[in-house]
């Protein structure tokens, strides 16, 4: 196989070593990888249709109530009559009441055969974040293959800054959702419409104010190139909470809404599907609480039952708590010799704004806490990444850190990048570095099936004093989201 001849074509004067976890193997060890310090919280959704509520229209019957992010999927919505796709248009529109307080929800179009994470793939939809006595709302968008854009009501600038307009919350707005597939020079266009209601119970005036009544704003997204040719299905339209980690509830509810041309005044039960909305359940998927190590599972298949992997969160390199690594316990290695690694990997899980890390680290160095963020990469690390940005989905691609420089990381621009997908395929995988390559600075190479990506070290690097003792899995720095993955049948240098 590509990837077993390009690594033998490295000269490895080190020794290897192989682990194909059928049994929990007794050289590995690890920090806070199976977390007690943050314990299990409390999920409870109960929202759906009620007769008797009137915040978001006049009249008594409306559909919405409590929403809570959780790691778990929970819904309430209509199915489409046929499911619909980016190749044609989709419009939906009503009102909506946002209680103040918290909370972080999604109104539109969404698939239930792929509700796994945020960004949720085949979405379409309003993403409303409650912010006490106001509310931010974005609209968004995820292709079948997890890649994602969004806009805002507020101010948008791509690849910059995104700043969402403070909306007065505990009061009625109409909301109109377009999707136009011939807009944005045809790479498709989403709109969002928001215009502030007088309440039901009292005659507002209008200051031009924001939320002030008749105040309107329109905001537009178009979808990045190659999105539109990604795909996306989708098979209903509803309500459901923001699928990340546990995080504080919020309550919404929304009124006369009309999809695709079919009107629902909520006077009666609409009879829409549902799925853990009247729900309350414990949950150990709680940030960051790492869960993490060896594991009886088969996720990768490799060549028996047994793997290493499951939920892992970024760290925090601020409080010990906060950082976890599981690895095997090596001889010292430094970038002066070759390193090698390979093996199997499947992701079931990746939450935006989340990063796992695989390679060779320090146990004492890596897992110093340490004020500054700054780096992302632990000192003394070389190793993959498998993270966002949320618009390309998840990259997999090397990193190194000296003990005493900044960490380094493949250029997304230096080629086509290697993808991993959260969808349960298993690939094969390896890295290489050889301290002779690269004119003599090093060069850390990646492999994710019959494709490959490079790092060359910065001069200097290679002779910067870092060292290794350890092999496995190590949090970054920076705090964050959660993947789930596994990896199994590995090979690796264990001693010069």
């Amino acid at each position: 196989m590509l990837w077993l001849l390009i690594a033998v074509a490295v000269p490895l004067h080190g020794a290897l070593r192989q682990e194909s976890f059928d049994h929990t193997p007794p050289n590995w060890e690890g920090v806070n990888h199976r977390s007690t310090h943050f314990p299990e919280r409390t999920v409870t959704q109960d929202f759906g249709f009620n007769p008797d509520t009137r915040h978001a229209g006049a009249r008594a019957g409306e559909v919405g109530g409590r929403f809570q992010p959780a790691g778990e999927a929970a819904w309430y919505g209509w199915r489409l009559p046929q499911p619909r796709t980016l190749e044609e248009p989709l419009q939906a529109q009503g009102t909506l009441w946002v209680a103040p307080g918290g909370g972080h929800f999604l109104l539109g179009f969404f698939n239930t055969n792929s509700l796994n994470e945020w960004r949720t793939p085949n979405s379409l939809a309003l993403r409303l974040n409650g912010r006490g006595d106001t509310f931010h709302c974005h609209f968004e968008y995820t292709t079948r293959l997890w890649r994602a854009g969004a806009g805002v009501i507020g101010t948008l600038v791509p690849g910059e800054r995104i700043t969402a307009q403070d909306l007065p919350s505990g009061r009625p707005y109409a909301w109109t959702l377009r999707y136009d597939p011939s807009g944005g020079d045809s790479l498709g266009e989403i709109s969002l419409s928001l215009r502030a209601l007088p309440a039901s119970d009292r005659s507002d005036g209008s200051d031009g104010s924001v939320g002030s009544v008749g105040w309107v704003e329109t905001a537009r997204c178009t979808l990045d190139p190659g999105h539109r040719k990604d795909g996306a299905t989708f098979t209903h339209f509803g309500l459901l909470p923001v699928l990340k980690t546990w995080d504080g509830a919020g309550e919404a509810w929304i009124d006369d809404v009309k999809v695709e041309g079919v009107a629902f005044d909520f006077s009666a039960d609409p009879k829409w599907e549902a799925h853990g909305n009247r729900e309350t359940h414990l949950t150990t998927d709680t940030r960051p609480r790492f869960d993490f190590g060896w594991s009886p599972t088969h996720h990768a298949r490799g060549r028996a039952a047994g793997e290493l992997g499951g939920l892992v969160f970024r760290g925090d390199c601020r409080e010990p708590a906060r950082m976890a690594c599981y690895g095997d316990r090596l001889e010292d290695l430094t970038l002066e010799q070759p390193l090698m690694a390979r093996g199997k990997v499947v992701m079931l899980r990746g939450v935006t704004d989340s990063t796992a890390s695989i390679g060779f680290y320090h146990q004492a160095h890596s897992m110093t806490p340490n004020p500054s963020q700054k780096n992302s990469v632990p000192r003394d690390y070389l190793g993959i990444n498998i993270e966002g940005p949320s618009s390309e989905g998840f990259f997999f691609y090397p990193v190194y850190r000296t003990h005493d420089g900044d960490q380094r990381a493949w250029n997304r621009n230096a080629g086509e990048p290697l993808r991993i997908r959260p969808d349960g395929t298993v690939h094969e995988w390896w890295l290489t570095y050889d301290p002779a390559d690269a004119e003599g600075r090093g060069r850390l190479t990646v492999g994710l099936d019959d494709r490959t990506c490079v790092l060359d070290l910065e001069p200097g690097d290679r002779v910067a004093g870092t060292t290794f003792n350890r092999f496995g899995l190590c949090t970054p720095w920076i705090d964050g989201n959660s993947v789930t993955l596994y990896f199994d049948d590995l090979t690796y240098t264990a001693s010069p």
